[in-house]
């Protein structure tokens, strides 16, 4: 018997739902679509949506459960919610930085974040950056939280030499 997760993200789109999933389907390893749903003509006087347009998709990424849902354009993501990526290596913080910004919006990348092309917020973290920033040397935090500061792509060697002085 398979574990339910118990909290779901769903993701509102207009009507890009399916593309989206598509490209993070592509970027993120063990991912898959769980089940599609479409619209019928109930409740489309609200929806507005022909019958048969992609409704739902349950898609994983990475085994984490998500949905991603074409709502139309009444709400729109911002900053307020973002997805972190947590990275062990620099090749993961590049690889997942460079897929994720691909057709998304430059102005936004700061300090590890970034706006995929759906204006979806992310955060590439490397794994070792909440230890750096909570060392008890407040020297040593405060010198990664300035290097931090300056960077959109986030270095781990650059933070790890900031750490060390």
């Amino acid at each position: 018997m398979s574990r339910i997760q118990r909290i779901n993200p769903c993701l509102w789109f207009d009507d890009q739902a399916e593309q989206a999933v598509a490209l993070y389907l592509s970027i993120f390893a063990n991912s898959r679509i769980v089940s599609l749903s479409r619209y019928g003509e109930a409740g489309r006087e609200l929806h507005g949506k022909a019958p048969g347009t992609v409704m739902a998709v349950a898609f994983e990424l990475d085994g984490q459960a998500f949905t991603a849902l074409n709502g139309g354009p009444a709400f729109r993501f911002n900053e307020a919610i973002s997805l972190q990526v947590n990275c062990q290596t620099q090749d993961e913080v590049d690889h997942y930085w460079e897929a994720l910004c691909a057709g998304g919006d430059p102005a936004a990348q700061q300090c590890g974040w970034l706006k995929d092309r759906y204006g979806l917020s992310w955060q590439i973290v490397p794994s070792v950056l909440p230890e750096l920033l909570s060392d008890p040397d407040p020297s040593k935090s405060q010198r990664v939280m300035t290097a931090l500061l300056q960077m959109r792509k986030l270095d781990i060697a650059t933070l790890q030499q900031a750490y060390a002085g």
